[in-house]
C-alpha cells in the first residue's frame, strides 16, 4: 500500500484490565473505568498495551485488526467474533474499512 493511516486521529485512554485484555485486541466495557477482552457483538476499541492491570486502549483513529469471514471498503456494519477478531455484522456498529489484506486476513478500519 502506498498510503499510511498511522496516527491519523489516535486517541487512547487508559482503563482497569479485566483478565485476558492483551495487546492487539478488541476490548468492550465491561464496568466503572474497566474494559474486558470481547468475542461478540460490540467493541469500544482496541488494547495497545497493558502493564500492571492498567490497559491503553485506542477509541479513534485507523487500527489494524484480524477479520473473519469477508470484509470490503467503505463503511461497514462490524462486531466483534471469537478469537478477538471482526467480522461484518448487520447488527454491528458502522465503521470505515479503509484497506482490506484477504490473504492475512487483517482489516484496516477508522475507528
Amino acid at each position: 500500500m502506498k498510503t499510511s493511516f498511522n496516527g491519523f486521529n489516535e486517541q487512547v485512554a487508559s482503563f482497569e484490565a479485566a483478565s485476558g485484555v492483551a495487546e492487539g485486541k478488541v476490548v468492550g466495557i465491561s464496568a466503572n473505568g474497566k474494559v474486558q477482552a470481547v468475542t461478540s457483538g460490540a467493541f469500544c476499541g482496541v488494547c495497545r498495551n497493558v502493564r500492571n492491570d492498567i490497559a491503553a486502549v485506542q477509541l479513534t483513529g485507523y487500527v489494524r485488526v484480524p477479520y473473519t469471514g469477508d470484509l470490503s471498503v467503505g463503511y461497514q456494519k462490524i462486531s466483534a467474533t471469537t478469537g478477538s477478531k471482526v467480522a461484518a455484522d448487520n447488527n454491528g456498529r458502522e465503521f470505515l474499512v479503509v484497506d482490506v489484506d484477504s490473504t492475512a486476513k487483517i482489516a484496516g478500519i477508522i475507528l
